[in-house]
This record gives structure tokens, sequence and C-alpha cells, in this order.
């Protein structure tokens, strides 16, 4: 078992290429127990009842019916197996941090925060939700970049915690943003798309006798069909994610300093059109726009008792938010 002084922040931990996988499915972030978080597992019972203004806060649209062409158990059974697998990768690295590390009472403080309020009604999630396991784990990278797959599996990087100094506020806005593409069940629908528009190609290819390059090019027209869809996953996050942070009674306001803060270090990020992600400034305006549909929520939610301080930066991270 790792232990705190065994823990290596800077491992530069990389998962194999399945986990890997699934965290691109899952997520596509640049940032992208039952002893109630002790192993990391937070049971069923985090859904619980909300009060009468749950109601208010963002509105979501329902989830595309593509979604249904993919058994739910069977997206979460596999996201649960990578997540384990992932977990035991790390930790032959020395690269999970164990459950008393500050950064992961600070994580899993934040999670039982953000969680409870998942069932919200205006955030239309997957049902399945309620009987989650959640987990919360940190590991050793310096990538920036944090995730929640299927089913509630959620793990960040040291990297973004340290590289963007993230407070409080601002770690509940990337985890809620996470969090948000596992209750709307983002990778179940991305798969189903991508399942719809193979049979479609296939049937399409066959019918037209087109060759090798025509799978080629009916293979490139799929990712430029799943681009527009990542996109809007993202857009969905980032409301989602507010939502969740302000109800859990951490500043949405915090939302905009992230993406300010993710804006610089990603200078040179591709233009808009061609990523999954909103532009840096169409995000801030975007969520900008949404902060006053949950100011109320945040005003009347119950804030954290304690604050945490981030990890201090090591000398290998500059002001600019980079390794030097």
């Amino acid at each position: 078992m790792t232990t705190t002084t065994d823990f290596d922040p800077q491992a530069q931990f990389e998962p194999d290429a399945a986990v890997a996988a699934w965290h691109r499915l899952g997520c596509s972030c640049a940032t992208h127990s039952r002893r109630l978080f002790g192993r990391a597992v937070l049971g069923a019972g985090a859904a619980l009842a909300v009060p009468a203004w749950a109601r208010e806060g963002v509105q979501v649209d329902s989830q595309s019916t593509l979604a249904k062409l993919v058994p739910a158990e069977e997206v979460e059974t596999a996201a649960a197996q990578q997540y384990q697998q992932m977990l035991k990768q790390a930790a032959e690295k020395n690269a999970l941090a164990p459950a008393d590390h500050p950064q992961v009472l600070r994580l899993r403080a934040i999670a039982r925060r953000l969680i409870p309020f998942s069932n919200a009604p205006n955030l239309r999630s997957t049902s399945r939700a309620a009987s989650w396991k959640w987990e919360v784990n940190l590991i050793g990278s310096k990538q920036i970049n944090a995730f929640c797959m299927p089913g509630g599996k959620i793990a960040f990087y040291y990297g973004i915690l340290e590289t963007l100094q993230l407070s409080d506020d601002e770690v509940a806005q990337v985890m809620g943003h996470e969090i948000a593409h596992a209750l709307r069940e983002h990778a179940r629908e991305r798969m189903g798309k991508s399942a719809a528009t193979r049979g479609a190609i296939e049937l399409g290819a066959t019918l037209l006798g087109l060759g090798g390059g025509g799978r080629y090019l009916a293979d490139m027209g799929g990712q430029l069909l799943t681009m527009k869809f990542g996109r809007d996953d993202e857009s969905e996050a980032d409301k989602i994610g507010l939502d969740l942070a302000a109800r859990g009674g951490y500043d949405p306001r915090a939302g905009v300093r992230l993406w300010q803060k993710m804006g610089a270090a990603n200078k040179g990020a591709p233009p808009q059109w061609l990523s999954t992600h909103p532009a840096g400034t169409t995000r801030i305006r975007d969520l900008e726009n949404n902060i006053p549909a949950v100011e109320g929520l945040y005003a009347r939610a119950e804030k954290p008792a304690r604050r945490f301080e981030p990890p201090k930066p090591s000398p290998s991270v500059t002001d600019a938010g980079r390794s030097s």
C-alpha cells in the first residue's frame, strides 16, 4: 500500500491504452466505501433527498435516445473494471495517493458536498446514479487532467491541482463538470451514436460498392460527426458543474477564474471548430450567462466549514502554469 511518504506526485503516470480510451470516451476534457471514501467509495446513499428549491438552477435538454442503443449496465461494468485497472497500475508506480494524503482528503470532502445533489430534478440525471458506489482518487502525474467514468468513478491528476493552484471553489467546478458527464451518460450516448453511425456507414458503403478508400472516408466522416456532439457535451457539463458546485456551497464565479487559468496554461490550443471543447472565450461567456441561474442556490447553500490549500508548487512549475 502506498503511504503519503511513498507517493510520487510527479510520477508521470500514464494509464494503458484501454484505460486511456475510457477517459477519452467518458470525458474529452483537456483539464480535459463503504467507509465513506475510505478507499474512495461513497455508497448508494450519497443521493440524498433535496429541498424544494432543488428544482431551481440551470436547465438542460432531455437525453438523446441514442444512449439506449448501448446497455447502461455493460458500460458501467466495463468502466469500473478499467478504473480498478488504472488504480492498480498507479499503485505499482507509487502514483496512487493514499487515503490520508491532504489532497485526497480535500477531493473527497468536496465530493461529499456535491454528490448529494446529483438527483436535483433540473439536471435530468440518469436514475442509475442513485445506486452508484462513488469513488474519488488522486493520481501522481504532471498532466492537467481529471475525469469521472460511468458509474461515478472519479480521478484527479496531481498536475491540475498543482499547476493551476486550484482553490476549493475551482476544484468544485472541475469536479462538478466531470460528474456531469457521468450523470448525463455522455459516454454511453457517444457510444450509441458511434454504433449508429458505424452501422449506417457500413450499410451505405456496401450498397455503393466502396472499397478501402470509402471505408477511410467513412471513418473520417464519423470523427467529424462526433466532434460537435462532444462540444455540446462539454457545454452541458459546464452548466451542470456550475449548478452542482453552487448547491454544494462553492462560489459559481470560480468557474470563470478556472477557465481563465486553463486558458493561460493551454496557449496555442486548437480552434473551436476543430476541438471537442468550446473555445476559452466562448466557455467563459457561457458560464457568465449561466451564473444568474445558480446565484440563489449558492446564497442559500451551507458553506464549507473547512477550506483546503492547494499543493505547494514544485520547482518545475513556473508562474505561467507550465512545466519548465
